[in-house]
């Protein structure tokens, strides 16, 4: 009996992360924004469908953003580390950022309003 209910309990928690493992790594749908932080403060919301190049310069250092077909990547850094160069390009998703020059990229479905409209 101890046995059965062990193994129903196993076979619920295999479920469970089995389900959490497939809902994790499904395909998202692409950002249409993305939103540049330096230092804490919100310095350009970009739209994934325009391509262009940005550079974004400040007291820790300098990154060179490019979009471009639809995805963002951090394409020159002169940061130590190169991590965010290495992320390479991204639609959506998890955050890029650069930690020595603190940077982020953060994705949204659709454009933050700062105000309201009237």
């Amino acid at each position: 009996m101890k046995s059965k209910t062990w193994a129903l309990i196993l076979g619920g928690v295999l479920a469970v992360c089995l389900t959490a493992s497939v809902l994790l790594f499904l395909p998202r749908e692409p950002a249409a924004y993305a939103e540049i932080w330096s230092d804490g403060e919100r310095i350009e919301t970009v739209s994934l469908s325009v391509d262009r190049v940005l550079t974004v310069e400040s007291k820790y250092g300098t990154n060179v953003v490019t979009v471009k077909d639809g995805k963002i990547a951090v394409t020159e850094a002169d940061c130590p580390d190169h991590y965010c160069m290495e992320r390479g390009w991204c639609g959506s998703g998890t955050q890029i950022v650069c930690l020595p020059n603190r940077l982020v990229i953060k994705f949204r479905a659709e454009q933050a309003s700062d105000g309201i409209a009237g």
